[in-house]
């Protein structure tokens, strides 16, 4: 039988509506011999709120580290509230189309395909793992909730690779898991052959629930690839000798459509010059150290913070005293165990964050700060900015990285640069 606690547990992993996971979409613009372009366009499913809360257990759970149980209780707060605010929308409206879309920008996705003939699915971009697995003819039945499945059968150009299989724990106990094969895998005219393609026998709930999302392409090193007891190349390292460059770019945008590029550096998107800075690539991350902070209009504070890019993170987070300085320039802030984070008034003014790259400074705007409402209704706002105390390290998500240029370089050694681009506000 299944508890009261086991149901509590399951419920932190579901979206609070199905759109509440559904990324944009990401299409293929541009195909040029060894370079490729990929340019996002939001899902047209769209979604009704986005609990902030989930988004920093998850993270947690990413990372392998048992989120606290106040984070636990944040999400079923946060669940609570933008449900009651849904029912009292659809009451005072008479009409569920009435309830406001909750415009935050949460993951993103692209069309892949895999095998002879190319089965498509629609796979997560992210530079926090190293493995490429997908929903698969062998995952239990009940564990796929709409997502698209790759067929080993059903692809002429399928291998098992035969006493090799994959694993993945979570923070929270739970995992996936399964079997490895070799296929040609391509994204936007960029083909791989005998990509190693990790097939699910088991996916953790988080990802059942997530519809839109049929696995995931890491791009991190291949040594921190899960596949044993050989770990297996990445696609961005299999893809490398046929990319013009050994780089692939991210040119993330707040509330709009942005853009992966491969094999090539885009000057049109970026003014100025690339600062690099090295990348200490053990484990597997692409680690490496901003070069101080400051808020507003304050001073810039020297200081060496390591953190990983990740662009399968969406907030920003850094160590205690940095965070604590920025929201102590926020009226009305609190660091709300019922919430599981940085909350404050909406109304609130805040101001602007700047890292710094080596000597070069970005600036995040305010608005990607102020990430979301607590629900459609609420005056009370959650931060993009939180606190990295418990994950263990400091985690540079998507509203760091929308807020710059970013090249993750693949040259021996490795190396990551952020120029400036146009930022909207």
């Amino acid at each position: 039988m299944v508890s009261l606690t086991d149901l509590f547990l399951a419920s932190l992993l579901v979206p609070t509506s199905l759109g509440s996971a559904l990324p944009p979409r990401i299409d293929t613009i541009d195909q040029r011999g060894g370079r490729v372009t990929l340019k996002q366009v939001r899902n047209p499913r769209g979604h009704k709120a986005f609990n902030p809360a989930r988004a920093t257990y998850r993270t947690f759970l990413k990372y392998g580290v048992p989120a606290p149980d106040y984070i636990k209780k944040a999400v079923a707060h946060i669940d609570e509230e933008q449900e009651e605010a849904f029912a009292r929308i659809k009451r005072d409206t008479g009409s569920a189309a009435a309830i406001p879309i909750n415009e935050v920008d949460i993951a993103y996705v692209t069309p892949v395909t895999i095998g002879t003939p190319p089965q498509t699915l629609m796979l997560d971009l992210d530079t926090g793992s190293s493995d490429l697995w997908v929903f698969s003819s062998l995952t239990p039945s009940n564990q796929v909730r709409g997502q698209e499945i790759y067929s080993p059968t059903k692809s002429s150009t399928s291998k098992l690779l035969s006493g090799h299989t994959w694993s993945i724990r979570y923070g929270d106990g739970s995992g996936s898991r399964g079997t490895v094969y070799t296929d040609n895998f391509t994204i936007g005219g960029l083909e791989v052959k005998s990509q190693a393609v990790q097939a699910a026998l088991e996916v953790s709930s988080s990802f059942t629930q997530e519809q839109s999302l049929d696995g995931l392409v890491g791009l991190g090193f291949s040594a921190l690839n899960t596949v044993r007891p050989s770990s297996q190349l990445t696609f961005f390292d299999n893809a490398r000798p046929n990319l013009d460059e050994e780089v692939f770019t991210a040119d993330l945008k707040y509330h709009a459509t942005g853009s992966y590029d491969f094999g090539f550096i885009d000057s049109k998107k970026y003014a100025g010059n690339i600062t690099y800075t090295t990348v200490q690539q053990s484990p597997g991350y692409w680690t490496h150290s901003l070069s101080g902070y400051s808020v507003g209009s304050g001073a810039f504070q020297a200081s060496q913070i390591s953190g990983i890019s990740d662009t399968g993170t969406t907030l920003l987070y850094l160590p205690t005293a940095i965070v604590t300085a920025y929201y102590r320039q926020v009226q009305g802030a609190q660091n709300s165990q019922y919430y599981g984070g940085y909350v404050f008034p909406c109304s609130s003014t805040l101001p602007t964050f700047t890292f710094g790259i080596e000597g070069a400074r970005f600036t995040i705007p305010a608005s990607y700060i102020n990430y979301t409402r607590i629900s459609p209704t609420s005056t009370t706002c959650y931060g993009g900015l939180q606190s990295s105390s418990g994950l263990g390290i400091n985690i540079f998500g998507d509203v760091a990285l929308k807020a710059a240029f970013v090249v993750f370089s693949g040259t021996n050694p490795p190396r990551i640069g952020f120029a400036i681009k146009p930022l909207a506000s």
